[in-house]
């Protein structure tokens, strides 16, 4: 049976798409403000270490991305509107290099090359011949883009050329990572089940109320507060991390996540590591053998003496 085209006008706005993207945008601040908080070390853990927190971080992102795809089916599956997908093309393109330039200024070791923007930017292009597509048609071009980097990687494609794809055998040094393989099938997705859909343009919608009315304005502003919200957020915060906690070295900050990991590696806990490796650091300080320990590979009479530092921290407090 042949699809029934969408009854609604060309280059319609449904506030439910609107309001759904507002939705997406709430849960991005509220898991850029987590981030933030552990980077910063405002919070005594480290959010991205819990599967829970990376998984909430996956559905926001696949999220964007369906409703990228239904979007493009109600922007164009009437009849493709080049000047308007360039311009659209050109501006998401545009915050995408901004979000590069900017975040390798901030994090030159972790900067963003192929982020959920650059993402949105490419798979628009990409998804263009899937509009005229049945949606079973799209739904298994989804299904094969999702499976390919389980059944397939191999180690040329962690090459800095080819890695935004997304079937290397090792994961990018960034902090934001969406390749195009398996994200692309959220896009998919999206189209498919746009496809699918039978709003009814006829109807006049009831006046939204204040909540749903504020959700589909940050829906129709997304990329804009896409773009501004993490710089407002991450500077306020660094901000108040640097009035509420002390100053720490940058060779200090690295012994002490080194530590921390070699120590959670082994099998303890994240709180206890963290104790652990911040009192071997500050006897080591105090006893004036720190500069010792980062400036030269350490000969016995040092060695025993870190060895008997790292007992002390470990030795149960007395009561």
């Amino acid at each position: 049976m042949n699809e029934r085209p969408i009854s609604l006008p060309r280059f319609a706005r449904l506030p439910i798409i609107d309001a759904a993207r507002g939705v997406a945008i709430v849960a991005m601040v509220i898991y850029h403000f987590g981030w933030n908080l552990s980077f910063l070390e405002l919070i005594p853990v480290d959010l991205r270490d819990f599967p829970l927190w990376i998984w909430f971080g996956h559905a926001i992102a696949a999220s964007f991305l369906a409703l990228v795809g239904v979007g493009l089916v109600l922007a164009h599956g009437q009849g493709f509107g080049r000047e308007r997908f360039l311009r659209r093309l050109a501006f998401v393109a545009g915050a995408a290099a901004l979000v590069t330039i900017g975040t390798y200024l901030v994090f030159p070791d972790r900067f963003i090359f192929f982020g959920i923007l650059h993402h949105i930017a490419l798979a628009s292009v990409l998804a263009l011949p899937f509009l005229r597509s049945p949606w079973l048609a799209v739904a298994i071009a989804a299904t094969l883009v999702f499976a390919l980097p389980i059944a397939f990687k191999a180690e040329a494609f962690s090459s800095p050329w080819l890695i935004w794809l997304g079937l290397g055998t090792r994961l990018p040094s960034t902090n934001d990572f969406v390749p195009v393989f398996p994200w692309f099938a959220c896009v998919l997705m999206g189209i498919a089940m746009a496809k699918l859909w039978r709003p009814v343009g006829s109807e006049a919608p009831a006046a939204p109320q204040r909540p749903m009315r504020a959700l589909i304005w940050m829906g129709r502003n997304s990329l804009p507060i896409y773009l501004i919200h993490q710089p407002v957020l991450y500077g306020g915060l660094a901000v108040l991390a640097s009035a509420m906690l002390p100053p720490v070295d940058r060779e200090t900050r690295d012994f002490l996540l080194s530590c921390q990991e070699q120590c959670v590696g082994t099998g303890g806990d994240t709180l206890t590591c963290a104790n652990f490796c911040g009192c071997t650091v500050s006897n080591l300080k105090r006893e004036g053998l720190w500069q010792r320990v980062l400036a030269d590979a350490p000969d016995v009479t040092l060695r025993l003496r870190i060895e008997a530092i790292t007992r002390q921290c470990t030795a149960p407090k007395a009561p």
